[in-house]
């Protein structure tokens, strides 16, 4: 085998052929749902986004930012 036919073994190519599993394990993988995290808001302990205002209570770090009918 002469140098250049070496290299042109080791391109990119398939090896073997991808099992139907494998490749729709792969597919599905972008269609997974982000779960949410919620922390407890330390004035009321409702559940709310993270670094944001809480909606029931209206209130972000310790401080009344907007006003909750």
């Amino acid at each position: 085998m002469a140098k250049s036919d070496k290299r042109r073994c080791n391109d990119g190519s398939t090896k073997r052929r991808t099992s139907k599993t494998r490749k729709n394990k792969r597919r599905a993988s972008a269609y997974t749902l982000n779960r949410s995290n919620y922390v407890e808001c330390p004035n009321c302990h409702e559940p709310k986004l993270p670094h944001r205002v809480c909606p029931n209570c209206g209130e972000y770090k310790g401080e009344a930012r907007i006003d909750v009918e």
